[in-house]
């Protein structure tokens, strides 16, 4: 926070007007986070301590309770100087242990607030705006109304899906404490109705989680317990509940999918929730009031009016040498009957292999084929093999219609990374349970019921005029009235109406990253 030298600068100042001893010449030694915000909290309040000293010592207090409590945020309580404090006494007026008390609030103030990494670190392509606070402000007022700890809860994202995330934290932190759970054999798979010692396993392992409980029927307290090693009709209902919080098909059938994911470990399901903790840190206060959703790893998409899901759509995203980056822009038009303007990357590395394979594609699936003058170029001229990849000399562009890679519609908010939401004539892949296809942007299912909800607030785009619009031919641009906020996100741990919090396959392997970096001696804040 300072160099020695003006510590004890202060030091002498300090006694003066507090009418006490100033602090020893021993050096407190600690890794000061938020230094430059400290010394203007110092300087605010006239170099007056805060935390030690009998009038103060409440208020320390209150600090150790919100930093023990910053476990329940997925936050280690050690990265705010925990141990020194706890192990000094605050009714001893000592500058040196107030700067380390201010230091602890303030880093913990701005790790609530905005996350506790910068999310560009770990999401390149980081866009959106995080929140932000005068935090030197905000502590003067919460000393001021005796709320310390009450303050720094205030600054935790007040969501659904944060609440939810840390409630899961308790409970699955509970388990591990308690050794975890059994854990199931590989074998092959079973199904309602089967019976043997695998069967027991798998009963066991839901009962470690409550899944078997939620799935009983009440019973009479004289009725037989259930043969552990049957599969019978209450197991397969807690095989259910529990594949539906693994977002895999809720069939009942125990295979190898399933498998791997009761072998995950509650070690393992509190990590992944600490990482989806520190993702909602990251978000602005306001995504907007009229916003649109789409989290990447579970391939959907929410179409969101204050605070209210009103549409849900499947989407497909780009495939693990495509990803399909993290980042917020604002949707400003969309467009119906697309041409498809062909990437130029797309181009030399998709349709050239193409169309040297197969020249009459070109024609079949409605290319315009145009030179570097702007010429349209007939196709059939063209000796596609002696055509260079690395220096592509014509521009694709594809006509709407049902071969269309563009659909119906396509969804534009202006970004760096030329992605965009889009229909696709390749609809059969929305059947999968793992849709990670495209090649970065973001194709949706039934495209143009989104363009309703989209054109809601623009007048005279009632759903009977897009319809009308998209049973024709031509492309047609439909400027929004009011712009509609886009977030393409990445969450692995979301809310759940029916388990509270679902667990998302991560399809980019990005949890151990964000895990690792949370794992590390924070960094400072300035």
């Amino acid at each position: 926070m300072m160099k020695r030298l003006k510590r004890l600068a202060l030091a002498c100042a300090v006694a003066p007007l507090m009418g006490v001893l100033p602090a020893s010449a021993m050096t407190v030694n600690y890794d000061c986070r938020a230094c430059e915000t400290g010394t203007r909290f110092y300087q605010a309040r006239e170099l007056s301590l805060a935390w030690t000293g009998p009038a103060n010592a409440h208020l320390y207090a209150d600090l150790i309770t919100a930093v023990r409590g910053a476990a329940s945020h997925g936050l280690d309580p050690a990265d705010y100087h925990l141990a020194l404090l706890e192990g000094a006494d605050p009714f001893q007026a000592d500058l040196e242990l107030d700067e380390v008390a201010t230091d602890a609030y303030l880093t913990l103030a701005a790790h609530l607030l905005s996350g506790r990494l910068n999310p560009v670190t770990i999401e390149p392509d980081w866009t959106a705006a995080r929140r932000g606070r005068d935090l030197v402000a905000y502590l003067q007022a919460a000393l001021g109304n005796d709320a310390v700890a009450e303050s720094l809860e205030a600054l935790a994202p007040d969501q659904p899906g944060y609440h939810a995330l840390r409630a899961a934290l308790t409970r699955f932190e509970t388990i591990a404490a308690a050794g975890g759970w059994p854990g199931v054999d590989a074998g092959p798979t079973l199904r309602p109705g089967d019976r043997g010692p695998r069967v027991a396993q798998i009963r066991a392992r839901l009962g470690a989680t409550g899944d078997l409980a939620a799935a009983m029927p009440p019973t009479d307290p004289a009725t037989l317990p259930p043969d552990p090693e049957y599969f019978d009709p209450a197991l397969d209902m807690a095989v259910r509940i529990f594949q539906h919080r693994a977002s895999l098909d809720a069939d009942g059938v125990v295979g190898a999918m399933t498998v791997a994911q009761l072998n995950t470990s509650a070690d393992q399901r509190v990590e992944q929730i600490r990482a989806n903790l520190e993702r909602w840190r990251w978000l602005p206060e306001d995504l907007g009031r009229r916003h649109i959703r789409v989290n990447i790893a579970d391939y959907s998409l929410e179409a969101r009016n204050d605070g209210v899901v009103e549409r849900t759509h499947d989407v497909i995203v780009g495939r693990l040498y495509r990803r399909t980056p993290v980042f917020s822009a604002s949707m400003t038009y969309f467009v119906i009957n697309p041409w498809w303007e062909t990437p130029p990357s797309l181009a030399a590395r998709d349709k050239l292999p193409a169309f040297r394979a197969d020249p009459g594609a070109v024609t079949r699936l409605g290319f315009q084929v145009i030179d570097r003058s702007g010429t349209l170029v007939d196709p059939a001229t063209i000796d596609w093999a002696s055509v260079p990849a690395n220096n592509f000399p014509y521009r694709l562009r594809q006509a709407p219609g049902p071969l269309n890679a563009l659909g119906e519609v396509k969804f534009m908010f202006p970004n760096p990374h030329n992605v965009y939401l889009h229909d696709t004539p390749t609809r059969g892949l929305f059947a999968q349970t793992r849709r990670d296809f495209s090649s970065g942007c973001v194709r949706v299912r039934d495209p143009l019921a989104l363009a309703e909800w989209v054109a809601a607030e623009s007048p005279g785009m009632t759903p009977a005029r897009l319809q009308s619009i998209a049973a024709g031919d031509d492309e047609t641009r439909i400027s929004l009235t009011r712009a509609i906020p886009v977030h393409i996100l990445y969450w692995t741990a979301v809310l759940d109406s029916d388990t509270g919090v679902r667990f998302v396959n991560d399809v980019y392997d990005r949890d151990a990253v964000l895990i690792a970096a949370l794992d590390s001696p924070p960094p400072p804040l300035e």
